[in-house]
């Protein structure tokens, strides 16, 4: 892909509704029957752990096709020492331009960016399958749990320094970001905002359920 087929920039506020409107689209009835990613970008721009510096946007053809966004998390070992990551995601690219490589030209600039604002570390909670090819590993090769030893299948860790992670055992604190998204009132007021959407049933939903559910244990 050339370089001057896209163009990579930082959302600005005028994008807001593009930007949202793309992530529903991006994850229509993808891992539950509806949505609520576009509500959940709505709501996490004026949290306090949403990284602005890192709030990108991908342009093709005059139009926003993709946009990456991260938020603030810690890790602490088991004296309770924190070292600050980040959390990346929602990471969403219109249905039309999925397969393409654009999300892998998001990931790898902001992993840039995120490098030069100090960050060596970067977890997300995803499909495996999307992301070990841009370097993402099991959190269990890396030692990263939640609390109670729990190493999630989904849990993925990316570091950007090889010494940023020293092999001792980190805890895993994401933040509360996406605490919005339990009012399901809440998103469903927003979600009629949009033009109206089938919610329905398919298969990802269960590849979804089986990643999101499953855990290493040895």
């Amino acid at each position: 892909m050339n370089k001057n087929d896209y163009i990579i920039r930082l959302e600005t506020e005028k994008d807001y509704r593009e930007t949202e409107n793309l992530a529903r689209e991006a994850f229509w009835n993808l891992s539950v029957p509806g949505c609520n990613e576009h509500y959940l970008i709505h709501t996490m721009r004026t949290h306090k752990d949403f990284v602005r510096e890192l709030n990108y946007v991908i342009e093709a053809g005059g139009k926003i096709i993709g946009c990456i966004m991260y938020t603030r998390a810690k890790l602490a070992d088991e004296n309770k020492e924190e070292k600050p990551v980040l959390t990346m995601g929602p990471l969403c690219i219109h249905p039309d331009y999925q397969r393409k490589g654009y999300s892998r030209i998001l990931l790898e600039y902001t992993f840039e960016k995120a490098a030069e604002l100090g960050y060596d570390t970067i977890i997300n909670f995803g499909n495996p399958d999307n992301y070990v090819a841009r370097g993402y590993k099991s959190c269990k090769k890396y030692n990263v749990c939640f609390e109670g030893d729990v190493f999630p299948t989904a849990l993925l860790v990316k570091v950007l320094d090889e010494n940023a992670l020293d092999g001792r055992k980190w805890f895993y604190y994401p933040s509360d970001v996406e605490a919005p998204c339990d009012d399901a009132e809440a998103v469903e007021k927003f979600d009629a905002l949009f033009p109206p959407k089938e919610k329905a049933w398919q298969p990802s939903q269960e590849e979804f359920y089986i990643h999101s559910h499953s855990v290493i244990n040895w």
